[in-house]
């Protein structure tokens, strides 16, 4: 059961008498089938008209796809032999263009490369130069500490004095000495 369907119904006999049936307006279900159809055929031809495009643009795509193919083997020097001198010297001026925009582009990430290992650098350097005064503030620090522990045992001990020479150098070269005083 279908509900709040139309139905229209056209019946013509062997003998040409019409017979019609619709549950509403015959007219409004006929303008109403040839509406959708007008809808279906324009869809259709849309549909037709893009599929034909698509067609072209396909072509289109593979025959620059060989193209770039054959040029890519000319470029790696493969399949030369049916190149005129003239597409030589195209390629030849593709290449050279081509090396001289990546040596720019190394050129580039290098000295990018040396800016950042300089601003590293002078970050270490300054790091280094805080550590060294912080390593000399301590080493003078244990100076102090130990020269007074030192002090306060040399009280302690007896002394008794000791020269001894130091002599530099070979045997027969010798000619400077320095004196050496131990406590």
């Amino acid at each position: 059961v279908l509900c709040d369907a139309e139905v229209a119904l056209i019946i013509f006999s062997p003998r040409g008498k019409l017979y019609e049936f619709a549950s509403s307006s015959m007219r409004e279900a006929i303008e109403r089938y040839r509406s959708h159809n007008r809808d279906v055929q324009t869809a259709t031809r849309f549909v037709e008209q893009n599929m034909q495009y698509l067609k072209q643009e396909t072509e289109t795509m593979m025959k620059k796809i060989g193209q770039l193919g054959i040029l890519k083997r000319k470029l790696l020097g493969e399949d030369c032999g049916s190149c005129s001198v003239k597409e030589l010297e195209e390629i030849e001026q593709q290449l050279e263009s081509s090396v001289r925009k990546v040596r720019e582009r190394k050129s580039q990430v290098y000295n990018e490369q040396m800016e950042q290992l300089k601003e590293k650098r002078k970050t270490l350097a300054a790091e280094n130069a805080r550590l060294s005064e912080k390593y000399n503030s301590l080493a003078k620090q244990a100076r102090e500490k130990n020269d007074g522990e030192n002090a306060a045992s040399l009280e302690n001990i007896p002394t008794s004095e000791v020269e001894t020479d130091l002599l530099i150098g070979l045997p027969e070269t010798r000619s400077i000495t320095l004196p050496i005083h131990v406590l």
